[in-house]
C-alpha cells in the first residue's frame, strides 16, 4: 500500500518515529545506493536515512553517490560538499563524473539518463540492489503536471511509483509523500547546509515554469497533496486495466508467442473488447514484436480508430507502426514484426 503524504500544515522536520514507516522498503536489500545531488531534498534523505540506520538493526548496509554531469562549473565542488557530508556520516560515497558525449538538446532528459546509467553502474559496483531517490511531494505534483500537459495516459498520470525497476535495479522514492518545505524544515533544525543547483530556477524548463504555478493552483485547491492524491487513483485504474489487459489476451492469444509473431486474435472478439482494453491489448502485441521502441499513445489511438473504421464497412486493412505490421483480414488481426524500413521502402518503389 502507497504511503499517504503528509498533511498540509506548517513547514516542520521530520521526526524519528516517522522514519521507519519512509525506509520499511529498504529492509530486505543488502545494500542500498542512495543518490545525493547536494540540494535540500537529497541531503535530507542522506542524512534522515543515516539516522535510521542507526536506529534500526535490520537497516542495509548505506553507499551514496554524486552524479557530476559536466554541465555545470560548480557542481565538483558541490560533489566535495556531499563526499565530505557521506563522511560525517560514516557512509562510503563516490562522485561519478559523466565521460560520455556532451549532453545538449533536451538538457534535463538526457541529464536524467546519463545520471541513472552511472548510478545503476555503481550500484552493481558496490552490491547494492537497490538505488535511492530524493523525489517528494512536491516532485510528484510538477510530474504529474508534466505528463498532464503531454497528453499521457493512465500509467503516465500515476505519476512516480514508490518502487519500481530500472535495468534490472530496484529504485525507490522513500519521501514522495513527503513536502519539500518538510525536508527543508529537517535541515534547518540539524543546522545541515545543502546546495541550490541554479538551473532549479531556470525557466527555460517546463518543470520549473509549473513549479512556479503550484501557488495559484493551490489556491484553486488543486495543491500538491490532491494532485499525489489523483495520481494514486489514476495507478489503481491502471492496476485494473493492465489486470483485464491479462484476461483479455489470455483468452485471446495465449503466450508464448513467436519473437517476430504474427500474433493472431480472433476479429470479432477483439473488436467486442472495450477501447480501453483493445488499445491496450495492441500496445503489449507491438511491444512484443515491434523493434521500433515505445509506442506513442495518440499514434496508437489513431491505429484503433483506422481499424475500427475497417471494422464497420467489413474492410480489410494493413498498418504498421513502431517497427510491428498490423494486418485486418477479413476473420483474424495479426500483429507481426514489419520489414525493415529499407525494405519497406524498395518494396513500395518496385
Amino acid at each position: 500500500m502507497p504511503a499517504a503524504e503528509v498533511a498540509p500544515s506548517a513547514p516542520r522536520p521530520v521526526e524519528d518515529d516517522e522514519l521507519p514507516a519512509l525506509f520499511s522498503a529498504f529492509c530486505g536489500h543488502p545494500a542500498v545506493l542512495l543518490a545525493c545531488s547536494g540540494g535540500p531534498d537529497s541531503t535530507a534523505l542522506i542524512e534522515l536515512a543515516a539516522r535510521w540506520a542507526r536506529l534500526s538493526p535490520a537497516a542495509p548496509a548505506l553507499f551514496a553517490a554524486t552524479v557530476d554531469h559536466g554541465l555545470r562549473a560548480a557542481a565538483a565542488e558541490e560533489a566535495q560538499i556531499v563526499a565530505a557530508q557521506a563522511r560525517r556520516l560514516g557512509i562510503p560515497h563516490a562522485i561519478l563524473n559523466w565521460a560520455g558525449p556532451r549532453i545538449t538538446g533536451s538538457i534535463q532528459a538526457r541529464a536524467r539518463t546519463a545520471r541513472y546509467a552511472l548510478l545503476v553502474g555503481h550500484a552493481r559496483q558496490v552490491g547494492a540492489q537497490a538505488i535511492v531517490t530524493a523525489h517528494t511531494l512536491d516532485d510528484q505534483a510538477e510530474t504529474i503536471l508534466m505528463r498532464l500537459a503531454r497528453g499521457s495516459g493512465l500509467s503516465g498520470l500515476a505519476g512516480m511509483a514508490a518502487s519500481s525497476r530500472r535495468e534490472g535495479v530496484v529504485l525507490l522514492r522513500p519521501l514522495l509523500a513527503i513536502p519539500k518545505a518538510h525536508l527543508i524544515a529537517t535541515l534547518e533544525a540539524s543546522r545541515v547546509g545543502f546546495v541550490r543547483d541554479p538551473s532549479n530556477a531556470n525557466p527555460a524548463f517546463t518543470r520549473v515554469r509549473l513549479r512556479a504555478m503550484m501557488p495559484q493552483l493551490a489556491g484553486e485547491g488543486l495543491d500538491a497533496a490532491g494532485l499525489s492524491r489523483f495520481g494514486r487513483r489514476m495507478a489503481r485504474a491502471e492496476a485494473a486495466l493492465e489486470q483485464a489487459t491479462d484476461h483479455a489476451l489470455a483468452d485471446l492469444a495465449p503466450e508464448p508467442w513467436p519473437a517476430a509473431g504474427p500474433i493472431r486474435l480472433a476479429r470479432a472478439a477483439f473488436f467486442n473488447l472495450p477501447e480501453e482494453i483493445a488499445l491496450r491489448v495492441l500496445l503489449r502485441l507491438l511491444d512484443a514484436v515491434g523493434d521500433e521502441g515505445p509506442v506513442e499513445l495518440a499514434k496508437l489511438e489513431r491505429l484503433l480508430a483506422a481499424l475500427s473504421a475497417a471494422q464497420a464497412d467489413g474492410r480489410s486493412v494493413c498498418a504498421t507502426l513502431a517497427g510491428g505490421r498490423i494486418q485486418l483480414a477479413p476473420s483474424r488481426l495479426e500483429v507481426a514484426r514489419a520489414l525493415p524500413r529499407r525494405a519497406r521502402r524498395v518494396g513500395n518503389s518496385a
